[in-house]
């Protein structure tokens, strides 16, 4: 890097690592094993990248940044395939021996993801290490193993790569040596001299001898070879060793020809055609310093593998090209995160910032109870004269209309007090039609008590009360500025055929909270989280100025979903979250409840996602018309796609089913974007009811509140995560207060009735 004058510079890594490691991405490998007589202590089970980054920090005088860790026969078929695109399989046979090829992602179950292929490391150096080569190994395989680092271990290995071959050559003239088949003498001692000294040759020297063999000059090279150490070899004797070691060059050209018979059977089984025309990458000393050595491979190729056209192609610059290149894949890819993780990093907020949407939900809470600054106020925090739980005394028939969406709910729910408290329901749910939804106020409400008498008072004759639900979805023209609790008296007197007296109209989240406290009486909050979100809680008389009294509590509905619309989360908004607010029904309005809530997720995703298409990152850079329709991209496509339980084909699945035509590749891309909005909604929803417990613990001068908080609502129950993050940030957040959650089985019917029970009671005491 001096000699380059680069060193000040920072620069991608390509780092070619020719022992066999576990990889979970190409910047990690864990060295399983060393091979090829390396037994550095401390190495095994330990992520290289990270002993090598640690070693250039420690250095000091430069930096580097691995982006990539590629075995030798990867940089081989890479440095190949840059000549040759057919390059699929690369080979090393020198020091040692090792295969890889490109296997179709759909066969590698150890890899999420069925589209395109991935290159595989086979290190098939371990081969026969289970024994299934024992009746090809001979009896000076067998020494060999036993006298190395490690014993039953690498037996392919052993048996074709370089490294052991000359070993091979060596106790073969031993044994040869001993029975005075080689080297003869005059005498004993000569004899007991030539073997001791043949044994001590090293391999190197034998190499040197394999290298030659069958080569014009080989038996002169022989000769040279032998009596430079020290040997007087016969013409007998060089023509010997030249056939054993034409013999162990054969053999291992022999094996690694049948193994990469294999893969090349295998690539046409992939493929399904007729006949492979594919080109084979490869490397290393054997092949090319030993002209025979090729020949046989080539040879026995074809004619084990007839059906195919295989290509050999020698890299002229070793793995090295090769790893560059991968190494600049990965930098792009790292780049293309790098920008994707920027992207996503303004829905990531800090515990700070959080704390921040804590106070400032503080604030709005006290604007919203104050009589001054109630009017302008987002958090408009409305009285819902509801000034209790139930305490167990509850006894009746009451009768419970829930109206929402496209659907209304009639129940009937028997309440029984005593020793064994009981609370007994029936229900049916009838359809609006459109033309009822946006019609007068007086026909909407005569449909309505059509059906409460068709359907219920046939079976029950007496009823002490009916709550009316009013939510989402109803466009009656007359209806707003109204009285819906006499509309409805209204439209039951037109119908003459029933009396029933409408004691109460509640809030959904009020209704949530009465039904969690009649099984919990330390539930003193509600919340809703799906479709759309809210919360309500029992405050003190003295601090609601909007409602005469002092005395007792009340519960307040705090329509939270307006928090913000006064700019003050505009610092954590992001431009998706505008684009969405933009094209809703109502711009400007329920800020909040658009970052947090089940109907405006997706829409926030689907945002998302267009912006990451436009900028190359996904499905292949096409905007589609199906990406391009609000409203496709449900909320219940983002519980289905974070599922801990899906794999990455399903949730392809998924995005194919909305006409999203994508890649595993960009399943794990959307996986992530869903996960950091939901993470969002999940934490600030959070923040919100820390900021309310906390206000009832300040409110009864405690050091620590035990409370509980009903819950309802589709994203807080079929989300994979959204209520364990949710719970985590209250925890967080209000750290002096216990917060318990308690599911509300059915916070809108049951705790209607609820609510017109107590109702009943209260006025029979006031009366």
């Amino acid at each position: 890097m001096e000699k380059q004058k680069i060193k000040d510079k920072k620069l991608p890594v390509g780092f070619t690592f020719s022992f066999p490691c576990a990889q979970t991405k190409l910047d990690e490998a864990v060295l399983v094993t060393w091979t090829k007589k390396f037994k550095v202590s401390g190495v095994e089970g330990m992520d290289v990248v990270k002993l090598l980054n640690k070693a250039i920090k420690k250095r000091g005088d430069y930096e580097a940044d691995i982006m990539a860790v590629v075995n030798d026969t990867t940089g081989t078929m890479m440095t190949c395939g840059f000549d040759d695109q057919r390059c699929e399989v690369g080979i090393i046979i020198g020091t040692g021996t090792n295969a890889c090829y490109m296997e179709e992602l759909r066969h590698i179950d150890l890899v999420e993801g069925d589209e395109g292929r991935m290159c595989i490391n086979t290190e098939w150096g371990a081969f026969g290490d289970d024994g299934s080569l024992e009746d090809l190994r001979t009896e000076f395989d067998r020494e060999i193993d036993r006298g190395s680092l490690n014993p039953g271990k690498q037996l392919f290995e052993k048996m074709a790569s370089g490294m052991f071959m000359g070993e091979l050559v060596r106790l073969i003239l031993v044994k040869m040596a001993k029975e005075g088949l080689l080297f003869e003498v005059s005498s004993k001692e000569n004899i007991h001299n030539s073997i001791v000294f043949v044994d001590y040759m090293t391999s190197i020297t034998y190499n040197e001898m394999l290298f030659e063999a069958k080569s014009k000059e080989g038996l002169t090279k022989c000769k040279e070879i032998l009596t430079r150490l020290g040997v007087e070899p016969s013409q007998e004797d060089c023509v010997a060793v030249q056939h054993v070691c034409t013999i162990v060059s054969f053999r291992s050209a022999n094996l690694i020809a049948a193994t990469l018979g294999g893969i090349l059977t295998r690539l046409k089984d992939n493929k399904g055609v007729a006949r492979l025309r594919t080109t084979v990458g490869i490397d290393g000393s054997m092949y090319k310093m030993h002209p025979q050595y090729a020949r046989r491979l080539h040879k026995t190729v074809r004619r084990l593998v007839p059906d195919s056209d295989v290509r050999f192609l020698l890299s002229e610059s070793g793995s090295a090209k090769g790893a560059a290149m991968v190494t600049a894949v990965a930098y792009r890819l790292a780049d293309q995160t790098r920008q994707i993780a920027q992207t996503l990093a303004e829905f990531r907020l800090s515990k700070a910032q959080l704390l921040e949407v804590k106070k400032r939900m503080r604030t709005e809470i006290e604007n919203g109870l104050g009589k001054k600054t109630h009017d302008s106020a987002t958090v408009k925090m409305l009285p819902t004269y509801v000034r209790s739980t139930p305490d167990g005394t509850e006894n009746g028939d009451f009768l419970a209309l829930d109206l929402g969406g496209t659907n209304f709910r009639v129940l009937l729910v028997k309440i029984r007090s005593g020793k064994r408290r009981t609370v007994e329901m029936h229900n049916k749910i009838y359809a609006i039609p459109i033309e009822v939804m946006q019609a007068l106020s007086h026909k909407f409400m005569q449909f309505i008590a059509i059906w409460i008498f068709g359907h219920i008072v046939h079976a029950f004759s007496v009823f002490q009360g009916i709550l009316v639900n009013w939510t989402k979805g109803f466009k009656c023209t007359d209806c707003e500025g109204e009285d819906v609790v006499e509309l409805l008296r209204e439209g039951i007197k037109r119908k003459e055929e029933f009396d029933l007296d409408v004691v109460a109209v509640v809030n959904d989240t009020v209704g949530t909270m009465m039904t969690c406290a009649y099984e919990e009486p330390t539930c003193e909050v509600g919340l809703i989280a799906g479709t759309g979100s809210n919360a309500c809680y029992m405050e003190e008389m003295r601090n609601i100025e909007t409602v005469e009294g002092n005395e007792g509590r009340m519960c307040v509905n705090m329509e939270w979903g307006a928090f913000g619309d006064n700019g003050c989360l505009d610092d954590i908004r992001t431009q998706y979250d505008c684009a969405v607010d933009e094209n809703s029904l109502n711009e400007g309005k329920q800020r909040y409840e658009k970052m947090c809530s089940g109907m405006y997720l997706g829409e926030i995703v689907r945002n998302i996602l267009i912006d990451l298409t436009k900028r190359g990152f996904l499905f292949r850079g096409k905007i589609s018309e199906t990406l391009k329709t609000r409203g496709i991209f449900e909320t219940k496509f983002l519980s289905q796609i974070e599922s801990d339980r899906l794999a990455l084909l399903q949730v392809r699945a998924i995005l194919q089913q909305l006409g999203l035509d994508s890649t595993c590749d960009d399943s794990i891309i959307v996986k992530e974007v869903c996960s950091t909005v939901s993470l969002r909604a999940a934490q600030i929803c959070g923040a919100g009811m820390a900021g309310v417990v906390d206000k009832i613990r300040e409110n009864r001068g405690l050091d620590h509140l035990d409370v509980t908080v009903g819950v309802d609502g589709t994203l807080y129950k079929l989300h994979p995560h959204f209520s364990r993050i949710f719970h985590q940030t209250v925890k967080e957040l209000a750290p002096k207060c216990n917060v318990n959650f308690l599911l509300s089985e059915d916070g809108s019917g049951k705790g209607a009735a609820l609510i017109t029970a107590v109702g009943c009671r209260q006025r029979a005491l006031e009366s």
